[in-house]
């Protein structure tokens, strides 16, 4: 058996959890520059506010409901997210943390135990420790859990947690589900199963399975196979190793001068240099990209974006900025309105393979130099004990291109300065 335990509105509850008056009132979320809407608490959703609407379409509605709007306060978010995936831990003996609000947990030694009541626990348990709403879906499968987990949080008879532990429970909780709502079926699958006459859950795991593969592959084959009780998908006890990672913002207000776009990149290059030496491993490819925004006049609209190769694997931030600096000149374009800037580093191997990579056309393997790996490890210790930026690349600058954040709330467990006080 597997669990499937999802945060409830995860970003509009932990707006709530240190601010009381919150309660029943509606909230929402905003993207980066307070943009879109992309967390709606269950008072905001009655009121028909869409995931995804801008702010300033739905700003005479937000006004008259009262509604309580806040900027994307990401470090709260993933402080929050860890808080909950720990107390998940304790509750059972694996744990795969699947994104930030949601983990699956490995039942299968819970035989003996009463599953609903036990998912019961894990909802006060977690609403104890983090003032978080949960709900759990229990299933054979991790594409059943899927499915309870949708089932416990929109029917209210569940009470926040659905066990499918028969045969009967799965197919009727199958006829309940629509094809497009299964996971791992998306919008284009989706309209060919539908197109075929396949409409629910249970409609696609009585199809024949020779058509199955044909038209959706082994990923289709493996839903399908899940939906009719074999598990073929296991835990994922050790997250798989990221083959890119990127570091991009756009900017709450335009930017035009050379220099801040070269302090955004840089920013940007050094921050993707500390999470390549957090994952252990080294980046063989490079792209830089910049961009007008998408509304200009296409006249003045504007996507530029240039990868190289490194001259070997690495992680070191001097290396990274100065090669993104010097992409950054062959493709800036005076005269432009700069809305968005990003840095990706790709071709990533383990730090352990560095010895073993060689370079066709390099007369002699280039060595990491000694005093820049030792540059970094200081860097690295200092930021982590007294905060991120703390200490610096000079040509790094957060500046005034940051985004616009104008809702942002405190960050009241991770600065101590933001830090809730009771007085008495």
């Amino acid at each position: 058996m597997f669990a499937l335990v999802d945060c409830n509105n995860f970003y509009a509850s932990c707006e709530r959890v240190f601010n009381p008056a919150l309660h029943l009132r509606p909230v929402v979320v905003l993207s980066n520059n307070d943009g879109c809407i992309i967390a709606r608490s269950e008072e905001a959703k009655a009121l028909g506010i869409q995931m995804g609407m801008p702010e300033f379409k739905c700003r005479p509605l937000l006004k008259q409901h009262d509604v309580a709007v806040f900027s994307s306060n990401y470090a709260l978010y993933g402080d929050m997210s860890s808080r909950v995936m720990m107390t998940l831990a304790s509750l059972a003996p694996e744990i795969e943390v699947y994104s930030i609000d949601e983990a699956f947990l490995d039942m299968t030694s819970f035989a003996r135990f009463d599953l609903t009541k036990y998912g019961r626990l894990i909802r006060r348990t977690v609403r104890q420790h983090t003032g978080i709403p949960v709900c759990v879906g229990m299933a054979p499968t991790k594409t059943l859990a899927k499915i309870a987990n949708r089932l416990a949080k929109k029917n209210p008879h569940y009470q926040g947690v659905c066990v499918l532990a028969t045969a009967e429970e799965i197919r009727t909780a199958l006829e309940r589900t629509k094809v497009e709502d299964i996971w791992g079926i998306g919008r284009q699958w989706s309209k060919l199963l539908q197109a075929n006459r396949i409409e629910s859950a249970a409609d696609l795991a009585a199809a024949p399975a020779a058509w199955v593969k044909k038209h959706l592959h082994l990923v289709g084959a493996r839903i399908q196979v899940e939906l009719q009780g074999t598990s073929c998908l296991t835990m994922e006890l050790v997250r798989p190793a990221k083959q890119s990672i990127c570091t991009s913002r756009s900017f709450g207000r335009s930017v035009t001068l050379h220099e801040e776009l070269q302090q955004a990149v840089a920013t940007f290059a050094a921050r993707c240099a500390v999470k390549l030496r957090k994952e252990n491993s080294l980046a063989s490819l490079l792209t830089v990209f910049i961009a007008t925004s998408p509304f200009d006049e296409s006249c003045k609209r504007y996507w530029g974006t240039r990868t190289a190769s490194l001259p070997s694997p690495t992680s070191d931030s001097m290396t990274i900025l100065r090669a993104a600096q010097t992409m950054l000149e062959g493709i800036f374009r005076a005269g432009m309105s700069y809305k968005k800037a990003g840095v990706l580093v790709s071709g990533i191997v383990p730090k352990e393979a560095r010895s073993t990579t060689l370079s066709l056309f390099a007369e002699e393997e280039l060595l990491p130099n000694e005093r820049d790996k030792k540059i970094m490890q200081v860097m690295d210790a200092i930021n982590q004990r007294y905060g991120r930026g703390a200490v610096r690349l000079a040509a790094e600058n957060p500046g005034s291109w940051k985004p616009q954040q104008e809702r942002l709330s405190a960050r009241y467990t991770t600065r101590w300065d933001d830090i809730i006080e009771v007085k008495g």
